[in-house]
């Protein structure tokens, strides 16, 4: 669909739609990628095994970044969300998705370094960006990970 004012020529929406053809194309593809088929819902126990999994891992994780980093944090939480990975509230709370034990263990460190450099930048500033590549100078990878694969796990929550 192509929205333009309505004295525009036809032939002047059809060269600008033509200049971006390769733009359109691109990102067709992303959207018929991300519409792969949905896998099977997971289960409530699936749920419970995943966040008792998470339970023991995430702090563990936490606890080892945050002394590297020499930072503080509050309460750890871990529940089943749709719409995140992972945040950290102004009081240093952090709140984690148990999904992500189904995630790589390096895209686990990366949501967690991601939420403690919110401890110093609770923004994502280029500065919070820097303070995430002085702990893993390699994340962009690990975000563009969860960024292509990481909607089709969340897809599966009830």
């Amino acid at each position: 669909i192509v929205r333009a004012p309505l004295r525009m020529a036809v032939k002047e929406i059809q060269r600008f739609v033509d200049s971006k053809a390769a733009w359109i194309d691109k990102h067709l593809a992303i959207i018929q990628q991300r519409q792969r088929p949905v896998e099977a819902a997971f289960t409530i126990e699936q749920l419970h095994q995943f966040a008792d999994a998470a339970k023991q891992d995430i702090p563990q994780r936490v606890a080892r970044f945050a002394a590297l980093m020499g930072i503080t944090y509050g309460r750890i939480t871990i529940r089943a969300q749709k719409s995140r990975w992972g945040s950290c509230s102004a009081k240093g709370n952090l709140n984690f998705n148990c999904l992500l034990m189904l995630c790589p263990e390096e895209v686990r460190d990366y949501v967690v370094v991601h939420e403690l450099c919110h401890r110093k930048e609770l923004n994502h500033s280029p500065r919070f960006w820097v303070e995430v590549g002085k702990v893993l100078p390699g994340y962009a990878v690990l975000r563009k990970w969860l960024k292509d694969n990481g909607g089709a796990i969340i897809r599966r929550l009830l």
